[in-house]
Parts: C-alpha cells; structure tokens; sequence
C-alpha cells in the first residue's frame, strides 16, 4: 500500500479589486504542479490544497473555496495577488493587516504582488526588511513607507518568510518559488514548461534558495528565525540567538536544530548565502563588497560557503544569472 502523501495548503486572498485572473492562475497553477507530482508517485512530495480567503465587508477573510477539503489546519502561505486598480484606503482594513499579521506570528509564508506588497508594508510587517513593488508606485512606496527597504530594481525579493514581486502578471514567479520550495526544482521547472511561463533559471540549476522552516510550532525558535531574517543573520552569535529567545545556550541549540533541521551556525549560512545570490543577480558590486555586506569579513570563507551551498563560485554564479 502506498504511503499518504502529506497536505500543505496555500492560501490566496480575494480583497476587493483583487485581480482575478492572479487568483485563478495561482490555483491552476499549483494544480498543474499536483499533476506532475502525482506522475512521480513519491510520499515525500506533498499535495498543495489551494484555499481562497475573501474578505468579507468588516475586513475579516473567511475561506470559500478548498481544491482538496479536508481537516483544518495551519497554513503554509497566504499569497496576497494584485489589483489593476490603484491602491485604495478600503483594500487594507484594520481587520484585514490585522489577520496577516497573525497569519505571519504563526508561522506562515507571506507573499505579495504589486499592490500586494503595499498591503504588506502597511501591515508593518515589511518594516525593517527588504521589499520590492510595481515600478509605478515605487516613488509613492518609498515615501510612504520609509522603514522598508524597498529594491524596485528587483523583479522579485525572496526573504524567506516574505516575497514581494514587482509585476502584475508576477503572480506566475511567485507561485512557482513556492512550487520549487515544497516540491522541489525539477516539478517547478516542468510546472513551468507546461504552461509556457518564465522560471528564473537559478534556482533549478544551483539549488532553490533558502527556504526555512517555519511552521514547527517552537514559538521562542520561531522569534528567533524572524529576527534573522531582518537582520540578515549578521553580526549574531548564538549566545544572542539564545538570549533573543529567552532561553538557556544549550537548550536553545536542541530546540532550534529540532525545529529547523540545523544548527543556528549553519542556519545563518544558507540565509547569507541567499541574500548574496540576490546581490549577485541584480547588483554590479564587487564579490568581496557582497561577502561584506552579508557578514563574511574574510572573502574567501565567504566563496567557500558559497561554492559549498550552490555548487559554484561567486563569480561563475554571476556569471550564469546575472541580470
């Protein structure tokens, strides 16, 4: 008898002026990635369960649509699509950043497109961290939300446990980034060739980029892994890490490698990595000033990690993937 295959479900929002065709294109395509993993007969793929959340008239999303009912349980992303209208007061309700923020303390993935991530940067949640938006509102972004780091150079900002994208058909990218996370490369990249939409080669060819997780139920780790991600994981030791989750050293490392699957040391590695892979894709710095940037002051044990985690050097990764 076959083993069951586990359920990850993925939430989409349906706010008021939310584009539709973002909302029925993501379902369709996680469906075609269930498709393709069913083909593999693997128990270690997962099936998606596809939700839809409308926000109803007091701000509150309520599921009304499930692609595969079953039991309740936590979700692993809340993808936030984009409106072809400009953005209004009415879209983000105080009910509404209320939920996300929930949503994102408990643990879930948070993505937003375009006016999704306008919502995102009004929940807070963006403030401190690195964001990207649609290349019409980035002025309009920036002056309103001067805490964010908004990069609107960037196609795509991947931090882990918030993606922001720029585009208003960049609902596409972003479903697939989530496809190559819980599937793995190689059915994002046939996902992908199905429907004949672009996939940023990178991440099929030197491993998906980092994708921590998050939902394990370890609240003082959890704390942690925030404040990692909004850091950068520079500068810190795990005497800090321990210390930002109120506990003892020694019990801090048990729980955070049985809740992550690492240790912190290598934790921090894989984050700096993938902020370095981003600064290699879309920037002209030099490698040692990258390697800087991330937290290695000595460059050639930063080229070392890379090489060990991606599989080439710095410069023969900018070489391949550089805009």
């Amino acid at each position: 008898m076959a083993a069951q295959r586990s359920t990850v479900e993925l939430g989409v929002l349906i706010y008021q002026g939310a584009q539709l065709a973002a909302v029925h294109g993501l379902t369709d395509l996680f469906g075609v990635a269930n498709r393709i993993a069913a083909e593999h007969e693997s128990a270690q793929l997962p099936l998606l369960r596809v939700s839809h959340w409308q926000v109803d008239a007091h701000g509150t999303p309520a599921r009304t649509f499930e692609s595969h009912p079953g039991p309740e349980q936590p979700m692993m992303a809340v993808l936030v699509p984009p409106s072809i209208a400009e953005f209004t007061e009415d879209q983000a309700p105080p009910a509404l950043l209320q939920w996300l923020r929930l949503q994102h303390a408990g643990g879930t993935v948070l993505g937003g497109v375009c006016i999704g991530s306008i919502m995102l940067a009004r929940s807070g949640l963006l403030d401190g961290r690195s964001a990207t938006t649609h290349w019409s509102s980035a002025k309009s972004f920036a002056a309103c939300y001067p805490a964010v780091r908004l990069e609107a150079d960037k196609p795509i900002v991947d931090d882990g446990d918030l993606i922001t994208s720029a585009g208003l058909m960049a609902w596409s990218e972003l479903g697939l980034r989530l496809v190559d996370r819980l599937m793995g490369p190689s059915i994002a990249a046939d996902t992908a060739r199905f429907l004949v939409i672009e996939h940023s080669a990178s991440a099929s060819q030197c491993g998906s980029n980092f994708a921590p997780i998050l939902r394990h139920g370890d609240g003082a780790v959890l704390k942690v892994q925030h404040w990692l991600q909004a850091s950068g994981a520079v500068d810190v030791s795990v005497a800090a890490m321990a210390q930002e989750a109120n506990l003892e050293e020694r019990t801090f490392l048990r729980r955070f490698r049985n809740a992550t699957g690492l240790k912190p040391t290598e934790y921090c590695q894989h984050l700096r990595v993938g902020k370095a892979r981003q600064m290699l894709e879309f920037t002209n710095g030099t490698i040692d000033h990258i390697a800087w940037t991330v937290g290695y002051q000595d460059p050639s044990a930063f080229r070392a990690i890379f090489k060990k985690i991606t599989g080439l050097s710095p410069s023969d990764y900018r070489n391949r993937f550089g805009v």
